[in-house]
Protein backbone atom coordinates (compact mmCIF):
# COMPACT_ATOMS: atom_id res chain seq x y z
CA UNK A 1 0.00 0.00 0.00
CA UNK A 2 1.54 3.30 -1.11
CA UNK A 3 1.39 6.29 1.14
CA UNK A 4 0.11 9.50 -0.30
CA UNK A 5 2.62 12.35 -0.09
CA UNK A 6 1.22 15.76 -0.89
CA UNK A 7 3.31 17.79 -3.32
CA UNK A 8 4.16 21.23 -1.95
CA UNK A 9 4.08 24.07 -4.49
CA UNK A 10 7.52 25.13 -5.71
CA UNK A 11 8.43 28.70 -4.78
CA UNK A 12 11.05 30.60 -6.71
CA UNK A 13 13.59 32.90 -5.01
CA UNK A 14 11.57 35.85 -6.29
CA UNK A 15 8.56 34.54 -4.33
CA UNK A 16 10.59 34.13 -1.18
CA UNK A 17 11.40 30.46 -1.70
CA UNK A 18 15.13 30.98 -1.10
CA UNK A 19 14.64 32.43 2.36
CA UNK A 20 15.26 29.17 4.20
CA UNK A 21 18.53 28.49 2.40
CA UNK A 22 19.74 32.06 2.95
CA UNK A 23 18.76 31.93 6.61
CA UNK A 24 20.54 28.61 7.04
CA UNK A 25 23.67 29.98 5.38
CA UNK A 26 23.73 33.13 7.48
CA UNK A 27 22.67 31.48 10.71
CA UNK A 28 19.82 32.45 13.00
CA UNK A 29 19.72 36.13 13.80
CA UNK A 30 22.61 36.97 11.44
CA UNK A 31 22.54 40.22 9.54
CA UNK A 32 22.45 40.09 5.74
CA UNK A 33 25.69 40.91 3.91
CA UNK A 34 26.44 44.59 3.38
CA UNK A 35 25.65 46.08 0.01
CA UNK A 36 28.38 46.70 -2.50
CA UNK A 37 27.89 50.46 -2.03
CA UNK A 38 28.53 50.18 1.70
CA UNK A 39 31.56 47.93 1.25
CA UNK A 40 33.04 50.22 -1.39
CA UNK A 41 32.48 53.31 0.75
CA UNK A 42 33.98 51.72 3.86
CA UNK A 43 37.01 50.54 1.91
CA UNK A 44 37.56 54.03 0.52
CA UNK A 45 37.07 55.55 3.99
CA UNK A 46 39.90 53.41 5.35
CA UNK A 47 42.12 54.16 2.35
CA UNK A 48 41.69 57.91 2.76
CA UNK A 49 42.90 57.73 6.36
CA UNK A 50 46.38 56.55 5.39
CA UNK A 51 46.93 54.58 2.16
CA UNK A 52 45.53 57.48 0.10
CA UNK A 53 45.98 60.24 2.68
CA UNK A 54 45.46 63.58 0.91
CA UNK A 55 48.51 65.19 2.56
CA UNK A 56 51.07 62.42 2.99
CA UNK A 57 50.31 60.46 -0.18
CA UNK A 58 48.63 62.80 -2.66
CA UNK A 59 50.22 66.07 -1.45
CA UNK A 60 46.91 67.92 -1.73
CA UNK A 61 45.77 70.84 0.39
CA UNK A 62 49.32 72.09 0.97
CA UNK A 63 48.36 75.71 1.61
CA UNK A 64 46.53 75.17 4.94
CA UNK A 65 48.88 72.29 5.77
CA UNK A 66 51.84 74.65 5.83
CA UNK A 67 50.06 77.80 7.01
CA UNK A 68 47.97 76.81 10.05
CA UNK A 69 50.06 74.07 11.68
CA UNK A 70 52.19 76.20 14.02
CA UNK A 71 49.89 75.04 16.85
CA UNK A 72 47.45 72.17 17.32
CA UNK A 73 44.29 74.19 18.06
CA UNK A 74 44.13 76.06 14.73
CA UNK A 75 45.17 72.90 12.87
CA UNK A 76 42.35 70.89 14.48
CA UNK A 77 39.84 73.66 13.78
CA UNK A 78 40.90 73.81 10.14
CA UNK A 79 40.70 70.02 9.87
CA UNK A 80 37.17 69.90 11.26
CA UNK A 81 36.05 72.72 8.96
CA UNK A 82 37.54 70.93 5.95
CA UNK A 83 35.88 67.67 7.04
CA UNK A 84 32.48 69.36 7.22
CA UNK A 85 32.92 70.86 3.77
CA UNK A 86 34.22 67.59 2.27
CA UNK A 87 31.26 65.58 3.59
CA UNK A 88 28.55 68.06 2.64
CA UNK A 89 29.96 68.88 -0.79
CA UNK A 90 30.41 65.19 -1.61
CA UNK A 91 26.81 64.45 -0.66
CA UNK A 92 25.46 67.38 -2.66
CA UNK A 93 27.54 66.56 -5.74
CA UNK A 94 26.40 62.94 -5.55
CA UNK A 95 22.76 64.04 -5.39
CA UNK A 96 23.09 66.18 -8.55
CA UNK A 97 25.56 63.92 -10.38
CA UNK A 98 23.06 62.80 -13.01
CA UNK A 99 22.35 66.39 -14.00
CA UNK A 100 25.99 67.46 -14.33
CA UNK A 101 27.25 68.39 -17.78
CA UNK A 102 30.93 68.00 -18.67
CA UNK A 103 31.64 71.66 -19.44
CA UNK A 104 29.95 72.93 -16.25
CA UNK A 105 30.93 70.32 -13.70
CA UNK A 106 33.91 72.20 -12.20
CA UNK A 107 31.76 75.31 -11.83
CA UNK A 108 29.06 73.29 -10.09
CA UNK A 109 31.63 71.68 -7.79
CA UNK A 110 32.98 75.11 -6.82
CA UNK A 111 29.51 76.51 -6.18
CA UNK A 112 28.55 73.51 -4.06
CA UNK A 113 31.75 73.75 -2.03
CA UNK A 114 31.42 77.52 -1.56
CA UNK A 115 28.00 77.11 0.08
CA UNK A 116 29.38 74.94 2.87
CA UNK A 117 32.60 76.94 3.21
CA UNK A 118 30.48 80.03 3.84
CA UNK A 119 28.50 78.15 6.50
CA UNK A 120 31.71 76.98 8.21
CA UNK A 121 33.28 80.44 8.05
CA UNK A 122 30.22 82.18 9.52
CA UNK A 123 29.94 79.52 12.23
CA UNK A 124 33.55 80.10 13.32
CA UNK A 125 33.10 83.86 13.31
CA UNK A 126 29.95 83.58 15.43
CA UNK A 127 30.99 80.94 17.96
CA UNK A 128 34.82 80.82 17.88
CA UNK A 129 35.85 84.36 16.91
CA UNK A 130 39.38 84.08 18.31
CA UNK A 131 40.11 80.97 16.27
CA UNK A 132 38.48 82.50 13.21
CA UNK A 133 40.86 85.44 13.52
CA UNK A 134 43.86 83.12 13.83
CA UNK A 135 42.89 81.15 10.73
CA UNK A 136 42.24 84.34 8.79
CA UNK A 137 41.68 83.82 5.05
CA UNK A 138 42.50 80.11 5.08
CA UNK A 139 38.94 78.98 5.84
CA UNK A 140 37.46 80.82 2.81
CA UNK A 141 40.30 79.36 0.73
CA UNK A 142 38.84 75.88 1.29
CA UNK A 143 36.65 76.76 -1.70
CA UNK A 144 39.61 76.20 -4.02
CA UNK A 145 41.17 73.39 -1.99
CA UNK A 146 42.22 70.85 -4.61
CA UNK A 147 41.70 68.01 -2.12
CA UNK A 148 37.94 68.62 -1.92
CA UNK A 149 37.52 69.36 -5.62
CA UNK A 150 39.44 66.18 -6.46
CA UNK A 151 37.13 64.01 -4.37
CA UNK A 152 34.07 65.63 -5.92
CA UNK A 153 35.42 64.97 -9.41
CA UNK A 154 36.88 61.50 -8.95
CA UNK A 155 34.37 60.01 -6.49
CA UNK A 156 31.19 61.90 -5.61
CA UNK A 157 30.24 62.69 -9.21
CA UNK A 158 30.28 58.95 -10.01
CA UNK A 159 29.04 57.26 -6.81
CA UNK A 160 25.83 57.05 -4.74
CA UNK A 161 25.19 59.29 -1.75
CA UNK A 162 26.22 57.00 1.11
CA UNK A 163 29.46 55.99 -0.57
CA UNK A 164 30.23 59.66 -1.23
CA UNK A 165 29.48 60.49 2.40
CA UNK A 166 32.00 57.89 3.60
CA UNK A 167 34.59 59.12 1.10
CA UNK A 168 34.20 62.71 2.32
CA UNK A 169 34.40 61.58 5.93
CA UNK A 170 37.58 59.61 5.29
CA UNK A 171 39.14 62.44 3.31
CA UNK A 172 38.40 64.95 6.07
CA UNK A 173 39.63 62.69 8.84
CA UNK A 174 42.77 61.84 6.89
CA UNK A 175 43.49 65.52 6.30
CA UNK A 176 42.83 66.33 9.96
CA UNK A 177 45.08 63.51 11.13
CA UNK A 178 47.93 64.71 8.92
CA UNK A 179 47.85 68.38 9.89
CA UNK A 180 47.39 67.61 13.61
CA UNK A 181 50.46 65.35 13.49
CA UNK A 182 52.42 68.12 11.78
CA UNK A 183 51.15 70.75 14.23
CA UNK A 184 51.98 68.53 17.21
CA UNK A 185 55.65 68.34 16.22
CA UNK A 186 55.88 72.05 15.46
CA UNK A 187 54.14 73.18 18.66
CA UNK A 188 56.14 70.89 20.94
CA UNK A 189 59.49 71.86 19.43
CA UNK A 190 58.56 75.50 18.87
CA UNK A 191 56.90 76.28 22.21
CA UNK A 192 57.30 73.24 24.43
CA UNK A 193 53.52 72.91 24.69
CA UNK A 194 50.69 70.82 23.27
CA UNK A 195 47.21 72.31 23.17
CA UNK A 196 48.77 75.21 25.11
CA UNK A 197 49.70 72.83 27.94
CA UNK A 198 53.43 72.62 28.73
CA UNK A 199 54.82 69.17 28.02
CA UNK A 200 58.56 69.93 27.95
CA UNK A 201 60.60 71.08 30.98
CA UNK A 202 61.23 74.75 31.60
CA UNK A 203 64.87 74.49 30.55
CA UNK A 204 63.83 73.59 27.01
CA UNK A 205 64.88 76.29 24.53
CA UNK A 206 62.09 76.68 21.93
CA UNK A 207 63.04 76.26 18.31
CA UNK A 208 61.87 79.55 16.87
CA UNK A 209 62.10 78.27 13.32
CA UNK A 210 59.25 75.86 14.03
CA UNK A 211 56.88 78.80 14.39
CA UNK A 212 57.88 80.13 10.97
CA UNK A 213 56.87 78.88 7.49
CA UNK A 214 60.32 77.33 7.12
CA UNK A 215 59.56 75.08 10.08
CA UNK A 216 56.47 73.75 8.28
CA UNK A 217 58.48 72.89 5.17
CA UNK A 218 61.25 71.22 7.19
CA UNK A 219 58.86 69.20 9.35
CA UNK A 220 56.71 68.07 6.44
CA UNK A 221 59.81 67.13 4.47
CA UNK A 222 61.14 64.93 7.27
CA UNK A 223 57.73 63.31 7.78
CA UNK A 224 57.39 62.50 4.08
CA UNK A 225 60.94 61.11 4.02
CA UNK A 226 60.20 58.81 6.95
CA UNK A 227 56.93 57.60 5.40
CA UNK A 228 58.64 56.82 2.08
CA UNK A 229 61.53 55.09 3.88
CA UNK A 230 59.32 52.78 5.92
CA UNK A 231 57.01 52.11 2.96
CA UNK A 232 59.97 51.06 0.79
CA UNK A 233 61.38 48.99 3.64
CA UNK A 234 58.08 47.16 4.08
CA UNK A 235 57.86 46.54 0.33
CA UNK A 236 61.40 45.15 0.31
CA UNK A 237 60.56 42.73 3.13
CA UNK A 238 57.55 41.41 1.23
CA UNK A 239 59.72 40.75 -1.79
Amino acid sequence: MRLFRPQLPHRSPQDGGGGGAAEAALGPGAAPPASSETREGLAQFVKNLWAENPVFRALLGMCPTLAVTAAVKPALTMGLAATFVAICSNVLVSLIRKGLTPHLRILMFTLAISVFVTIADLFLKAFVPDMSEVLGPYVPLIIVNCMIIARAESWASKRPVFSSFLDGLGTGFGFTLAIVMLATIREILGAGTWFDVRVLPSWWVPWTIMKLPAGAFITLGFMLAMIIFYRNRAAARKN
